[in-house]
């Protein structure tokens, strides 16, 4: 992000209003290494193309926020692969990582990863390290520390139906494997402010979330997700959560959230009710029937249906619900700009 984007962003999370309403997308491999004309394959394995097709973007979109910028990953593979999962690579599909725990049971034998050395990790950090001079040259700085949330990566190392399971079958074992992914967590956000000093925010990603209801949630996820958002001192928190996203909004304060990223299926209104009024909402067009298979028209249509409710502007950027999907055309992206 720009300075001036960064100043922004911190003045609408403190309630100041702006016209036109700022616009801001999360974009990663999903999105952005089709978008820029190249494979997924070689947006993570080769950082140049992976810096010219983020150059790209802020050069063809230079009025909006991407979040978190310059975002260095190998999707849902980076946090799993420092735990020793197998990842899978394919030349134009996000890549995959292979479950490590079979049963419960199995969790006694997990090691805590060190973020400095094991899986994919240092990779993410070293080349943000080794391109920082190129994205000071196009006027941006590497503002957040990106990590899955712990229930995320305890899926991708169980299964999503097995951890589910488990929390009613298995609660201790579960509760041990969340609380080391949870140190792991803030050990590695640490490491990243730690290797790049200009990072003022942090961004966690977690749709399991969504899959919990409220009870589940206050128990499995709110004492994770509230130690994560409080290990760094750093004015801003940013969640995401597409999935269900009123089972965790009334507990956003708690957790320390000030910027949420939710599912089109709640509107801004509804947030707005269940998470208050000191939270930040990013959203909230649909992603893939508008954004990305829509017309222009359309797009416009549905930003007018989006924003023309609103009595109070304050802390919204208008964005999708959700990431930036796959195939979304320019166009559209424009047309957003200019119907805001």
């Amino acid at each position: 992000m720009t300075d001036e984007q960064w100043e922004k962003l911190l003045a609408v999370i403190d309630g100041e209003v702006f016209d036109p309403l700022p616009v801001g997308f999360i974009i990663d491999s999903p999105w952005l290494p089709g978008w820029a004309g190249i494979s997924a394959l070689d947006y993570y394995s080769s950082d140049t193309k992976w810096l010219d097709a983020n150059l790209k973007a802020i050069e063809t979109f230079p009025d909006i926020m991407f979040l978190p910028g310059f975002w260095s990953e190998f999707g849902m593979c980076t946090e799993p692969s420092a735990f020793g999962t197998k990842c899978r690579w394919a030349e134009h599909e996000l890549p995959y990582a292979d479950k490590i725990i079979a049963a419960a049971s199995d969790i006694a034998q997990i090691q805590k990863p060190d973020p400095k050395t094991d899986g994919l990790l240092p990779f993410v950090t070293r080349r943000l390290e080794l391109h920082q001079t190129q994205i000071r040259e196009a006027g941006h700085e590497i503002r957040f520390a990106v990590a899955r949330g712990p229930l995320n990566i305890a899926t991708f190392l169980m299964g999503t139906t097995e951890f589910l399971m488990a929390l009613r079958t298995d609660p201790e074992p579960i509760e041990k494997l969340l609380t080391m992914i949870t140190d792991f967590t803030c050990d590695w956000l640490a490491h990243q402010k730690a290797c790049l000093p200009t990072i003022e925010g942090v961004f966690i990603l977690d749709d399991i979330v969504g899959f919990l209801g409220e009870a589940d949630f206050h128990e499995t996820a709110l004492p994770y997700l509230k130690r994560i958002f409080g290990c760094l001192d750093v004015p801003v928190r940013f969640f995401h959560n597409d999935a269900q996203g009123l089972v965790c909004a009334g507990f956003l304060q708690e957790m320390g959230v000030n910027l949420f990223n939710f599912s089109f299926e709640h509107s801004l209104e509804e947030m707005r009710q269940r998470a208050g009024d000191t939270v930040t909402l990013l959203g909230n067009i649909p992603p893939r029937d508008v954004l990305a298979q829509g017309t222009p028209e359309e797009v416009t249509v549905s930003v007018k249906a989006t924003l023309s409710p609103l009595e109070d502007r304050s802390r919204i950027i208008l964005s999708c619900g959700g990431g930036m999907p796959p195939e979304v055309p320019t166009a559209n992206i424009k047309a957003l700009v200019r119907a805001v």
